[in-house]
């Protein structure tokens, strides 16, 4: 059975306005995902050597979360000194040792009404040690902690090998992302 010409006529204009249907619809998921991601971002930070921009921190916690699909009314990042972040580690994991950063996820997917994903510590003097060991950049790195800590909190591990690389590849997708966004912490002047 052939199409005449009126069925021709709507079959073309339909596939002409398909892809831009697709378009739309992906950009307003996208900016309904990115509004929408998490209610409330606290920053607290007690470490008083490295300044940190708590807008920046909110702005990068949103993204990553937004990009990973997810939702959550609130979620806490700290940043700390060594002698805390030494005894969140001696406490919580049995080892005394500084560390980049520590997660405590609080409520999963499926949990209440309210949904509080979590903690993050992070240590901006592990930061300084690394780039002054290795190189690269400190905000840069501390960034980096920011991710990894959420990405924790989001349900990615570290443990087994195939964990690790999925961490890493989320990691540097994410990086990817906020430096293109431009949303990366930076050294105030």
């Amino acid at each position: 059975m052939s199409k005449g010409p009126k069925e021709k006529k709507f079959f073309n204009a339909f596939l002409l306005f398909l892809p831009h249907f697709f378009i739309i619809m992906t950009q307003k998921k996208t900016q309904l995902v990115t509004a929408h991601s998490i209610d409330t971002v606290s920053v607290y930070n007690t470490q008083r050597r490295f300044p940190i921009d708590a807008k920046a921190v909110e702005a990068i916690a949103r993204e990553v979360v937004a990009l990973e699909g997810r939702f959550c009314h609130e979620v806490a990042l700290h940043f700390v000194g060594v002698q805390r972040i030494c005894s969140l580690h001696a406490q919580f994991f049995d080892d005394p040792s500084v560390t980049d950063c520590i997660s405590f996820p609080i409520d999963s997917e499926e949990e209440g009404p309210y949904k509080f994903l979590g903690e993050v510590f992070v240590c901006p003097d592990t930061a300084w040690k690394y780039v002054k060991a290795h190189g690269g950049l400190l905000y840069e790195e501390i960034t980096l902690y920011i991710v990894h800590g959420l990405l924790h909190l989001l349900g990615y591990d570290d443990i087994e090998e195939a964990d690790v690389l999925q961490m890493r590849e989320r990691e540097h997708f994410h990086m990817e992302n906020l430096k293109k966004q431009k949303l990366e912490l930076r050294q105030r002047e």
